[in-house]
């Protein structure tokens, strides 16, 4: 059965040429290898083709972080079984009126998340594409982060600047907690606000690249 567009949530940025999704990182570099004036010479009257270039680091527009990311015995982005990335039942907790940057394990206590994708929607995704999307961006604390894989979720993503907290310094608890157990991590998400709490189902699969930790996805959701 086909699914109805009214039934799709579309959860990603998208990705144009110089786009800046976390400052420091290169822009994504467009450029034609083969022009439709070009390819004409190469197919039959009234025949045309564009084929194009896209030169980027992994790391850009909505991304899923596979194990590999933080570990060279990690799973990487060929590894991941599309059991965790696909077809998930979603839970999403809501922080968006919360003045607390950081998440902890409090929202997560006695809840049944096993096998889910867990969305934190934040609100944050309004400032994506501008400077203050990288200052005093929301972010999940390291007790959030275990009692997550303590429970046995699927995936976790963030409509965030970074899962963790990255005006701490070095350290990335949550990214080493949750790809430690196995569990991909999903940044940059947009558009968390048009999902029910649970009921939808979520997805989010990169390309099959071997020996590659990081990669866009076009994250969605499909409503009951």
């Amino acid at each position: 059965m086909i699914a109805s567009a009214a039934r799709l949530v579309d959860l990603s940025h998208e990705i144009s040429a110089g786009l800046v999704t976390y400052p420091g990182l290169p822009a994504p570099v467009i450029t034609p290898h083969l022009t439709r004036e070009d390819s004409r010479s190469h197919y039959a009257a009234g025949t045309e083709f564009a084929m194009d270039l896209i030169t980027m680091i992994g790391n850009t527009g909505t991304y899923l972080d596979s194990p590999f990311h933080r570990y060279a015995g990690g799973a990487d982005l060929a590894g991941l079984p599309l059991a965790s990335l696909a077809n998930l039942p979603t839970r999403v907790f809501r922080y968006e009126q919360v003045a607390e940057r950081g998440i902890g394990a409090a929202d997560f206590a006695g809840e049944n998340l096993a096998g889910t994708a867990v969305l934190l929607h934040t609100g944050w995704d309004r400032h994506f594409g501008t400077p203050a999307y990288a200052a005093g961006a929301p972010f999940l604390t390291e007790a959030g982060a275990r009692a997550l894989a303590d429970r046995g979720v699927a995936l976790v993503g963030i409509d965030s600047l970074n899962i963790d907290d990255t005006e701490s310094g070095g350290t990335r608890p949550a990214h080493s907690l949750l790809l430690a157990a196995g569990i991909p991590v999903v940044e940059h998400l947009t558009g968390l606000g048009g999902l029910p709490d649970s009921g939808a189902s979520f997805f989010a699969v990169p390309p099959r690249v071997r020996d590659f930790g990081t990669f866009p996805v076009r994250a969605f959701a499909l409503l009951p």
